[in-house]
């Protein structure tokens, strides 16, 4: 089984933080859990340093420097490679649609560059937006939208 990192944190995210079930408070417990559903020590270590990584951020100043309604975002030839012409429409449209500000599409670029995943794509993008905006105080109306977003879209392609 080739689980990745991205498969860690869905399977943290749809089994503790979308439901608003208490994760067990000892990290160790948690790994535990992990290692029992079948995920790699790596791939489970990698998990938490992402997670942590996105706390670091969060309590960054990264606000200040990317609030201008009228900036744009110029990517480096790192972020291009990773993230393909589709990707980065995919955020611009995202940025459009009020789903994100300027700030937390940097928190998205970051924590997809975090990834150190090649194979990045619309999936990947919508669950790492999911994931930052859930974890962002005061994007609850864009974390709902994002929510329906990703759901819908998954529902209508088993159709």
């Amino acid at each position: 089984m080739k689980e990745n990192v991205l498969d860690v944190l869905v399977y943290l995210f749809e089994n503790y933080m979308a439901d608003d079930i208490e994760p067990p408070e000892d990290q160790e417990t948690l790994k535990t859990e992990l290692s029992q559903a079948g995920f790699a020590q790596g791939e489970i270590s990698r998990a938490f340093e992402w997670l942590d990584g996105l706390s670091t951020l969060q309590n960054s100043g990264i606000s200040s420097k990317f609030n201008s309604p009228r900036a744009i975002r110029i990517y480096t030839i790192d972020e291009m490679e990773r993230i393909d012409v589709e990707c980065r429409g995919l955020l611009m449209y995202l940025e459009q649609a009020g789903a994100l500000d300027s700030r937390s599409r940097e928190l998205v670029i970051d924590r997809i560059m975090a990834l150190n995943d090649d194979d990045v794509d619309h999936d990947v993008v919508k669950w790492v937006v999911l994931m930052v905006l859930f974890n962002q105080p005061g994007q609850e109306a864009a974390y709902a939208w994002m929510e329906d977003f990703v759901f819908e879209e998954s529902f209508s392609q088993l159709h």
